[in-house]
């Protein structure tokens, strides 16, 4: 559970590596061009009108707000089942009828999904609390759970004829879109602040990207990415700016319904920056309660952002439908750093729709629940990751998480990637 595919880097490496993920009978039908899912529209997330699924959207024209991919779930429940699921391939393609990409010859896969749910037994005794979890995303290719999303969202632009790609990123969603575009034979353009760690921007390069750094924040090197997307025509792949990043988010969802034998904890406690991976679970729990594999109680969702950058936990508590854009932005969860997101409502619906709540927490906090998670776990979590444990304990003390509710903190990332931020304070 939770293991990479181990590439030699040779070409015919990458076609074996493909296959590994797919089943026989899938070969066949790869073979052939049948079509597997049952992606049947798209909805705006506000006005709620209809798009066709195949041909290439951003936001809502209308409203210019997210889509949704919308499937036929009714034939769903009749065509697949939780046994079905449980026999198919350890990545996040083993629930491929829910996800939008037609034609097997289109799927990128490097082995994304499937990561461990790993109950924390050492670090629940360090802290008092025995039903603890951790769901380690750092494990994914690229070191994040970036690669979930990315290894749909360029399946199914490749699908629809997609040459270059382009997308806006504090690293780790840079990261994993330069490795899929590679493996896509796509042309790759990544904006990223000017001050993002060297090695986001070596990564990326060694992947085959165009390395474009902005000075600013995460939005305006979205605005630099846009414009250089309508100028040469490329495909904007920004957080939510696209329907299909989110459908391989809400395999998160899937997959800890799965690794709880198809219950679901008591609460979710997420890094929250621009909010696509709480928003794809809270949309996977809706399509699993639909399809009768979980019932209608759902996990109490917590918004976790760093207390320099928290525009989502302010909206929470003052009541807004929508975050106001939060100024001078500062952090050294890079991921966190977000001061507008464009799914901001959709965010804070499901937060709200579950009970949750919403808490920001300080750099310094994240050093330590990083250092005490390690220590005792054995897991070196991202900055974003280990704010997570911070906000679990806040939360504890005030009594808002109670003696046995099971608790499953994502981390979202490797903390090898972040050595620059935890070797200056051994």
């Amino acid at each position: 559970m939770g293991q990479g595919w181990i590439l030699s880097g040779q070409a015919g490496d990458l076609t074996a590596a493909r296959d590994r993920c797919i089943t026989t009978r899938d070969l066949i039908r790869r073979r052939t061009g049948l079509a597997m899912n049952l992606l049947s529209h798209l909805e705006c997330s506000l006005c709620h009108r209809e798009f066709e699924a195949d041909r290439l959207w951003n936001l809502c024209p209308t409203c210019h707000k997210p889509l949704l991919a919308r499937y036929d779930l009714k034939k769903a429940r009749q065509t697949i089942t939780r046994e079905e699921i449980a026999r198919r391939e350890a990545t996040l393609w083993r629930y491929r009828e829910l996800l939008p990409v037609r034609d097997l010859r289109y799927r990128l896969c490097l082995g994304e999904g499937w990561t461990p749910l790993i109950h924390a037994t050492r670090l629940g005794e360090a802290v008092g609390f025995p039903t603890l979890y951790i769901k380690d995303e750092g494990l994914n290719p690229t070191g994040s759970f970036k690669a979930r999303g990315l290894a749909v969202a360029l399946s199914r632009a490749r699908e629809l004829g997609v040459q270059a790609v382009s997308i806006p990123s504090a690293g780790n969603a840079a990261g994993a879109l330069s490795a899929y575009a590679s493996l896509a034979g796509m042309q790759a353009y990544v904006f990223m602040p000017r001050d993002v760690p060297p090695l986001f921007v070596t990564e990326c390069q060694m992947l085959g990207a165009r390395v474009t750094l902005v000075d600013g924040l995460i939005h305006d090197c979205g605005q630099a990415a846009a414009r250089e997307a309508r100028k040469y025509g490329r495909f904007d792949l920004s957080t939510l700016k696209e329907p299909y990043r989110l459908e391989g988010k809400k395999t998160m969802g899937y997959e800890l319904a799965e690794q709880m034998d198809w219950t679901l904890p008591e609460v979710i406690i997420y890094p929250t920056g621009g909010g696509t991976g709480l928003v794809g679970m809270a949309k996977a729990f809706d399509e699993m309660e639909e399809l009768g594999w979980i019932g209608p109680r759902r996990p109490r969702m917590v918004v976790v952002q760093a207390e320099g950058c928290a525009p989502i936990v302010q909206a929470f508590h003052q009541g807004g439908e929508f975050a106001q854009p939060w100024e001078n932005a500062r952090t050294i969860a890079d991921g966190l750093r977000v001061p507008v997101a464009v799914g901001d409502f959709l965010i804070l619906r499901a937060v709200r729709a579950s009970r949750g709540t919403a808490m920001a927490v300080p750099d310094a906090e994240m050093i330590e629940a990083a250092r005490l998670m390690g220590h005792t776990q054995g897991i070196l979590p991202c900055p974003e990751g280990a704010a997570t444990l911070a906000a679990f304990l806040h939360l504890r003390r005030q009594g808002w998480i109670a003696e046995g509710e099971r608790v499953v903190l994502f981390n979202t990332g490797s903390g090898l990637k972040y050595t620059h931020l935890y070797g200056e304070n051994r």
